[in-house]
């Protein structure tokens, strides 16, 4: 197992430096889910949700997430993003989000794709919680990132 990148040789936390790196394109694909019941599903898919339309909504509270990563995360590198896009659909289960993120940077936007996602599940949780108070934030995880020294895809992505 390799060792911790934001510690240095005596153990503080340190930034990661990037300067030696190579700009890449690099992509980076999360996913995430919101388990609803039954009777909220159903109010959301026939448009009777209080608050408006929770999944347009997610979507873009997940995209100007992903440009605040750098605030959020406090040693995570403010890099310019090419592209972020959050796609939020109806399942069985409730709603499956999905955020992809790319850039040209010297390093991976896995954390914006992830913030995204993460950041887009919270806002359904938010806008559903006066009809369903149980509701579950499950299985955010990064499916895929290209670019940089190593490529990654999830299993059973």
């Amino acid at each position: 197992m390799s060792e911790l990148s934001h510690f240095d040789e005596s153990g503080k936390i340190k930034m990661v430096d990037v300067s030696a790196k190579d700009v890449t394109t690099r992509r980076a694909v999360a996913s995430g889910k919101v388990l609803l019941s039954r009777e909220t599903l159903e109010t959301l898919q026939t448009h009777r949700s209080p608050k408006g339309d929770p999944l347009e909504i997610a979507r873009i509270a997940g995209i100007m997430a992903a440009k605040k990563t750098s605030d959020l995360i406090p040693l995570c590198h403010q890099i310019n993003l090419a592209k972020v896009n959050v796609t939020a659909e109806f399942s069985d289960f409730g709603v499956y989000l999905e955020a992809e993120a790319i850039t040209t940077a010297q390093t991976g936007i896995e954390m914006e794709a992830l913030t995204a996602v993460s950041v887009a599940a919270l806002t359904i949780y938010d806008m559903c919680k006066a009809v369903q108070k149980d509701i579950v934030i499950a299985d955010i995880k990064l499916m895929s990132k290209t670019g940089g020294k190593s490529d990654f895809e999830a299993a059973n992505s």
